[in-house]
Formats: structure tokens, C-alpha cells, sequence
């Protein structure tokens, strides 16, 4: 009875909060609440849901502190020059310029989320593809598979949501991963490469002195002024379209590039995109820029060799830069309230998922489940339960959210894991792997900033992306395999 009660638990979740019946928060509270209910358990409520959080505070903590310390990074500028230095690095050359889009959304991926990482990328280099005509699909394919394999970090949700709900230690999941990781990121900029040379096939190597002045219509000069807003300086005065001959309407045969945004208005994204690289802003400390670099790289090594636990790394580094760079309290009381909503969001999802891991647990709803599925799992494929979740999650964190895998499915596989031998931090780093083609799942808000900014039909963004996030992908798992990782 717990099993076939624990699979309609997480059966109703899924599709809840996939036909958005529900709010994931609200979901991951309410649903076990009343399964905890009706299995009879309902008077354990309270200290399933305690234990839960007791569990859960560490992770909740370092998200906080992580968001609101890239945050205030980005406000500050530390990432401004690194955008221009691959503005310049692309000059006109579709090599270079899918080169550094991947460069461009790797290094903002640092910061964990995904909207911003994609409004700083395409309000950078979308003027740069459009003036010289190549394909906008390229753009977000590339910068999305980037973000996705970057999303890993600790911080950027999946290695916390593992974390969270097998109750172990981000650093414990994440650190090991790394060099899997790094290959495929080496594949990420491998892939840009390859289509940047099918571009250069296509359009040749261009130059933007070359082009012709703006001929007044009202998307040139935006773009236009996008470019200049961007940090691009002389380089986007010029106007016009490359060799003064193609079509300035159509794309590079997408037809993307006259489709209405995905989700939001154009004019609110690009204005949303320019905002975030406003070389004007307030916030900016240029006589800060090394300590925040040297702050950051100090951050990271810490966090690396695990000096001290991530959450007491990322709650010193987020008082320490606000501290420096807004010494007014005013000020500082203005950059936590600028991302308190992420903050909240985050947090907030982390003690929700309290109550579902929580009577998931308790009630041995899990353990019951985990029975059940080890008995259907054949001899022969039970000690690599580590290759079996890998393989899992590219499919399913693309097809349910990042909430519904971690949280219903990853527990399960854990258990089933643990009866063939399989540690849990195993399970949790194969769990890993799918992030890639998560990021251009349709369940996942930010590539609709993406597409939306960039001006793409979502479905020409998916038949192009799918098959080379799902490539990476299995590239990550074929290198945990190979140095023994997973």
C-alpha cells in the first residue's frame, strides 16, 4: 500500500506543478501533507517536517548568501570587462564570435541563474549576430548548453536539490564531478568551434568597417544602441549589414527573427538585457575592481579545497562584499532587496522540499518504493546504478522539473542503489549529468529570457539544441565513467 501511495504522491506533483496546476513551492508542501494524511501518519507531521529543515538549513543558507554575493558582483561590474574582452575577442569572425558566446555564458554562469546568465549574454552579443546575419539559433543553442553544464555548480540548484534530498554535502557531490565537468565544458566549446566553422562556411569572414550606415529602420537602431550600450564602443556605430547585401529581415533561415518573443514583450527584454551591462549604472565600483576579483578567485579556491563549509564560505564572501562596496547602509539594505526575490524563491523551494523529503522518508513511502524497483531491476544492471541514473536523467530532467527529478525520482534511484551496493553520493553525481539539456527543457523559465531576448521560436530553439545538449551529456557521463567518478 506505501508503495502504490508513494508513486501517486509523486505522480500527482509532477503532473501538478508540469501542467502548472500548482506552484512548486506550494506543491512539494501541500501534496505530502495530505498523503502523510492518508497513510495515516498525520500526527508525525510536524516532526517530519522539523527533521526536514533541521536537515535542509545548511544548503538553504549557502543559496542565500551565494545569490546575493554574485549578485552584488554583477552590480559592482567585476564580469563588465571580461564582456567587452570577448566583444573584442570576436571582432567579426563567426569562429570567434560562437567561441565567445560560450566563453560569455560560462564565465556569467558563475553567478547560478540562469536568467541572468542569458540576459547579460544575448544584450552583449545579439547585436553582433544580427549585424553579421548568422544564426540566432546557434546563439541560444550554445548558451544554453554552456549554462547547463556550468548549473552543476553547488550553487546553481541541482547539486543542492541532490544534496537536499539524499542529505549529504554539496562539496562532497560536486567537487569529485569536477573534472567530468570540465570535459564537458571542453565539449561545450568544442561544439561552438564546429559551428562556428559551419558558419564561417556560410558567411564567410567578415568586418564590421565594412558595413554599410543604419538605413533607419526602428530594429537597426535598437540594435544598434544595444551594441553601444553593451560596451562595444566605435565597433557598433557603423550600422548597416555585413557586405551591404544580404536581407536585413529573416535571420540565417531560421525565421526566428521576425517571431514575437517567447513569453514577454521584446522591448522589456532588451530593455531588461541592456540594464544589467549599463556602463552608466550606479552600482559600479571600478576602484574595487581587483579586490572583488581577488575576493572572488579567494572564494573559489576556499571552496575548491573545502576549507571551511560552503555555507559559511558564501555567507563571509556576500557580508565582506557588501561591506566594501557599499559602506552606507542604505546602500547595502538596496542590493539585498535588488535579489531578494531570488533569494526568497530559493530559500524558500529548499524548506518546502522539508515536507515532501521529509514524509517521503518518514513514512517509508521511499524505502517501500526503492523495494519495489530494486526487484524489477535485473542482477546483472544493479551495481551500476550509478551509469543507470546518469542515463535516466537526461530524459527526465528534461521532460519534469529540476524539482520533480531531485525530489521524487533521485530518492528512489539512491535506495535502489544502496541495495546493490551503490553509495548515494554516487547516485547523487550521475544525477549530474542530464543538466545540459535540462537548461532547454520547456519546464525551465530562463530559456524563455533566451529565446524571448534573442527573438527565437522556442521550437526552433529545441529541434536545434536538443541533440548536441543531449551529446554533451552523455559526454559528462562517459568521463565520470572513465575516471571512476560515477
Amino acid at each position: 500500500m506505501l508503495t502504490i501511495l508513494g508513486f501517486v504522491m509523486i505522480a500527482a506533483f509532477l503532473v501538478l506543478i508540469m501542467m502548472k496546476k500548482m506552484s512548486p513551492m506550494a506543491a512539494l508542501v501541500l501534496i505530502p501533507a495530505l498523503f502523510c494524511v492518508l497513510v495515516g501518519q498525520g500526527a508525525h507531521l510536524g516532526d517530519y517536517v522539523l527533521k526536514g529543515i533541521g536537515d535542509l538549513a545548511p544548503t538553504a543558507a549557502m543559496l542565500m548568501f551565494a545569490i546575493i554575493y554574485f549578485g552584488v558582483m554583477i552590480d559592482v561590474g567585476l564580469f563588465d570587462p571580461i564582456v567587452r574582452g570577448i566583444l573584442k575577442f570576436c571582432k567579426a569572425d563567426p569562429v570567434r564570435v560562437v567561441v565567445g558566446t560560450a566563453l560569455l555564458a560560462a564565465i556569467v554562469s558563475l553567478d547560478g541563474d540562469g536568467s541572468t546568465t542569458f540576459m547579460i549574454t544575448v544584450s552583449a552579443l545579439y547585436p553582433l549576430y544580427k549585424r553579421l546575419k548568422m544564426s540566432l539559433v546557434v546563439m541560444t543553442g550554445v548558451a544554453a548548453t554552456a549554462n547547463g553544464v556550468m548549473n552543476t555548480l553547488p550553487w546553481g540548484g541541482p547539486t543542492a536539490r541532490a544534496a537536499t534530498a539524499l542529505k549529504l554535502d554539496a562539496g562532497d557531490i560536486f567537487v569529485p564531478m569536477i573534472p567530468a565537468l570540465a570535459v564537458g565544458l571542453v565539449a561545450v566549446f568544442a561544439l561552438a568551434y564546429v559551428l562556428g566553422r559551419r558558419e564561417r562556411k556560410r558567411l564567410g569572414v567578415l568586418t564590421l568597417d565594412d558595413t554599410r550606415p543604419v538605413t533607419g529602420t526602428v530594429a537597426e537602431k535598437e540594435t544598434e544602441q544595444v551594441l553601444v550600450g553593451a560596451g562595444t564602443g566605435a565597433t557598433g556605430a557603423t550600422g548597416g549589414t555585413p557586405g551591404g547585401t544580404r536581407s536585413t529581415t529573416g535571420g540565417a533561415g531560421t525565421g526566428a527573427d521576425d517571431a514575437p518573443a517567447a513569453g514577454s514583450g521584446e522591448q522589456a527584454d532588451d530593455d531588461d538585457g541592456l540594464q544589467v551591462l549599463d556602463p552608466q549604472r550606479a552600482t559600479l565600483r571600478p576602484k574595487l575592481y581587483w579586490f572583488n576579483a581577488a575576493l572572488t578567485l579567494a572564494l573559489l579556491t576556499l571552496l575548491i579545497l573545502q576549507t571551511l563549509p560552503i555555507p559559511v564560505l558564501f555567507l563571509l564572501g556576500a557580508a565582506l562584499a557588501l561591506t566594501v562596496n557599499f559602506p552606507h547602509m542604505k546602500d547595502q539594505k538596496a542590493r539585498v532587496a535588488a535579489h531578494a526575490e531570488n533569494v526568497l524563491n530559493v530559500s524558500g523551494m529548499v524548506f518546502a522540499a522539508a515536507v515532501f523529503t521529509g514524509v517521503l522518508t518518514g513514512t517509508g513511502m521511499v524505502e517501500h518504493m526503492a523495494r519495489w524497483l530494486v526487484s524489477g531491476v535485473p542482477d546483472a544492471l544493479g551495481p551500476h546504478m550509478g551509469i543507470v541514473t546518469g542515463v535516466l536523467s537526461i530524459p527526465l530532467t528534461y521532460f519534469m522539473s529540476n524539482d520533480g527529478f531531485y525530489f521524487g525520482i533521485v530518492p528512489i534511484l539512491a535506495e535502489a542503489g544502496a541495495a546493490h551496493g551503490v553509495a548515494p553520493i554516487e547516485i547523487a553525481r550521475a544525477s549530474l549529468v542530464g543538466q545540459a539539456l535540462h537548461m532547454s527543457s520547456p519546464l525551465v523559465p530562463a530559456v524563455y529570457v533566451l529565446v524571448g531576448m534573442a527573438k527565437v521560436e522556442f521550437g526552433d530553439h529545441t529541434k536545434f539544441t536538443v541533440k548536441w545538449a543531449a551529446l554533451t551529456s552523455l559526454v559528462v557521463l562517459c568521463a565520470g565513467v572513465l575516471f571512476g567518478i560515477i
